[in-house]
């Protein structure tokens, strides 16, 4: 990761914050046609819509189990700490700490707890009782899990992690099809009336800038990037000693039981 995609993450979040700061209805004018879609006599009928609920949910679980993976690497080297772990060590630090920070405590511990800004399906502008404030306001009305920024939105773009550290000849591509997956689930949570597009793009930006860091902490920058066998050392010295105890009273009680 360079500081090109930085400065294009930045620039998207100054212009777009700018311009729907400047001009906060933006926002609502945006949701104004998905609003408009009537289901069961429900105001962003998409958000019942079969298909939609379907790709939102195959989006949810290919994030899923994109982290079960490492955290099953994780989980074998615990158990077994003196094989190689399945999968990079820097690789396992770099994927669940990003989604543990970003997703984690960044969207959904932090922003959408302590944000108040109201859902749009929920404001009085697209037939719901709560106020609506522009993006930077967090003086909103709703008291949890807010709109602020998209959980489902940064956990798609999450996936920028996992093409960062795609082989050098294909990574263009896997950085495209992440962008591309981000951009698909923010559209989703859009037109369910979920989540207004200040709430999406800025989900994708947060989510990028964590991962800029996280990457150049343990790849990039000399005095705090790590090795894999750093990585492998250190889970060792924490995993062998209660794995040989646990191993110890086992083979004991084996020992002691009568043949």
């Amino acid at each position: 990761m360079n500081r090109a995609g930085l400065i294009v993450a930045l620039v998207i979040a100054v212009v777009v914050g700018g311009v729907f700061a400047i001009s906060p209805g933006l926002d609502v004018a945006i949701m104004q046609p998905f609003h408009d879609i009537s289901r069961s006599q429900h105001t962003f009928g998409l958000r019942l819509d079969p298909t939609v609920m379907f790709l939102r949910e195959t989006a949810m679980w290919i994030v899923t189990a994109m982290a079960l993976i490492v955290a099953g690497a994780l989980a074998i080297k615990i158990a077994l700490p003196r094989r190689r772990l399945l999968v990079p060590g820097r690789a396992v630090v770099f994927l669940l700490g990003t989604l543990a920070l970003g997703p984690g405590v960044l969207a959904n511990l932090t922003l959408k707890e302590h944000w108040g800004r109201a859902r749009p399906v929920n404001v009085v502008p697209l037939s719901g009782t709560d106020r609506f404030v522009p993006w930077w306001d967090p003086r909103g009305p709703c008291p949890t899990n807010c709109s602020f920024v998209s959980g489902d939105v940064t956990g798609a773009y999450w996936t920028v992690a996992a093409a960062a550290l795609a082989p050098p000849p294909w990574r263009a591509l896997a950085y495209g099809g992440a962008i591309a997956f981000g951009l698909g689930v923010s559209a989703l949570r859009v037109a369910a009336g979920a989540h207004f597009v200040t709430d999406a793009v800025f989900a994708g930006v947060f989510m990028f800038l964590v991962v800029w860091l996280a990457h150049g902490l343990i790849y990039r920058w000399p005095r705090t990037r790590l090795t894999d066998d750093d990585v492998e050392r250190a889970i060792e010295r924490f995993a062998i000693p209660p794995h040989d105890f646990l191993a110890g009273l086992f083979r004991r009680r084996r020992a002691d039981t009568p043949k």
